[in-house]
């Protein structure tokens, strides 16, 4: 494995070095996973300090991939897309990062890969807490933004209605409620929008 990761050059073989022995492994069973398939990676047992290292060694690798004068052969450029895209799967299994999420989110649409935006954007509601997917709400990239408006507008309305006393969340929080009420045809959060606008007019 270190013999391969030094043919990508410098950088990488540099991120990869400064990985801890922990994250090292991670990446190393993942890879002998016949094509990393989510399944398989699911079951690598995961430390969440892990989101950082991943990430900018998933950054080193994708530049790499479209470095100017790149002189890989067609035999390293294939190790290196795995190595990248086994990285992006592991990290798209576990990461809990708002940050390390919008990099996935735009890593596969300039792939234009659809069917990983999907399974990222299941992976909102199932793994991220109310107030990360707010963050990624506010966030500059449209994709990321759509897709966390999306799953919050999914969420139970009394969780909207525990996010309205944050002074940071409290309107992404309303615009999901008026989302559910307009688009969902919520009678609950219909009521609560109204109470809302009621407060605001005193």
């Amino acid at each position: 494995m270190s013999l391969i990761i030094e043919d990508f050059g410098g950088r990488v073989a540099t991120v990869w070095s400064e990985l801890r022995p922990t994250t090292r492994g991670l990446v190393e069973r993942a890879l002998q996973a016949s094509n990393a398939s989510s399944s398989q990676v699911r079951n690598v047992p995961y430390d969440p300090r892990a989101d950082l290292e991943l990430s900018r060694l998933l950054t080193a690798l994708d530049d790499r991939a479209v470095e100017p004068g790149t002189s890989l052969d067609s035999e390293k450029g294939d190790q290196l897309k795995h190595v990248a895209d086994t990285c992006a799967t592991v990290l798209q299994e576990k990461t809990q990062s708002a940050e390390v999420f919008t990099q996935l989110v735009r890593r596969a649409e300039q792939q234009r890969d659809y069917r990983r935006i999907d399974v990222l954007a299941d992976a909102l509601t199932s793994r991220f807490a109310p107030s990360e997917i707010c963050e990624l709400a506010r966030s500059e990239d449209i994709v990321v933004r759509a897709l966390a408006n999306e799953a919050l507008a999914q969420f139970p309305t009394s969780v909207l209605v525990g996010l309205l006393s944050d002074p940071v969340d409290s309107e992404i929080a309303r615009d999901a409620l008026r989302r559910q009420a307009m688009e969902y045809g919520s009678d609950e959060a219909r009521r609560i929008i109204n109470a809302l606008d009621q407060v605001d007019e005193l």
